[in-house]
């Protein structure tokens, strides 16, 4: 008998063992969840995709405060009592 292992799983072994009906069943259910995390990893790409358009943005603005120097006029011109 002769395995080859994937993923830290022997799955061939597994699939050598079984009849051609097992076998296509044991493949489809496994191409199935690959496509569930497959889609699961879009979404999660599109959420930091989008957070980090939106990272750019604020940094972006903020940028733009320190150098037009808005910034600068609203600051005390003591330390505060925790220093």
């Amino acid at each position: 008998r002769q395995c080859w292992w994937v993923a830290s799983l022997p799955a061939i072994c597994i699939l050598q063992d079984m009849n051609d009906a097992e076998r296509l069943t044991h493949l489809e259910e496994r191409y199935a969840h690959l496509q569930r995390h497959s889609l699961e990893q879009d979404k999660v790409m599109l959420g930091l995709s989008e957070a980090l358009t939106k990272l750019q943005q604020d940094l972006a603005a903020l940028r733009g405060q320190r150098a037009g120097g808005s910034e600068g006029d609203d600051l005390p011109a003591e330390r505060p009592p925790h220093y």
